[in-house]
């Protein structure tokens, strides 16, 4: 026997859709850090392996630095990431509660 889905169920059935879109949103946007994050390591390996001059890129130029300064700089950025990835990380979880919650919601009256 076939159940009729009020708009409260409707309702519910909506949120949890844009709980899952947020959810993947946010995988994407920590994908991303994750990177350049690892871009930013690399990039730290590679200053403490030099020995002599280091240089940056800024538009369409590389230029001398000082490579404490870099150091410094490199070592802010990935800072700065992993808060980035662990707020990401707390919307995350937030988000699978939230849909947990609702999802839970919705079966109980579909039962």
């Amino acid at each position: 026997m076939a159940r009729k889905v009020n708009k409260e169920d409707t309702q519910k059935i909506q949120e949890m859709q844009i709980a899952e879109q947020s959810i993947q949103n946010l995988l994407v946007q920590k994908q991303v850090f994750q990177l350049e994050l690892a871009e930013t390591n690399n990039a730290l390996e590679e200053l403490k392996k030099s020995k002599d001059d280091a240089f940056k890129i800024v538009g369409n130029l590389m230029i001398k630095s000082n490579k404490a300064d870099l150091e410094k700089e490199l070592t802010r950025k990935k800072d700065l990431i992993n808060l980035r990835i662990k707020s990401l990380e707390k919307q995350e979880k937030n988000l699978e509660e939230q849909l947990t919650k609702i999802r839970s919601e919705v079966l109980k009256k579909l039962k």
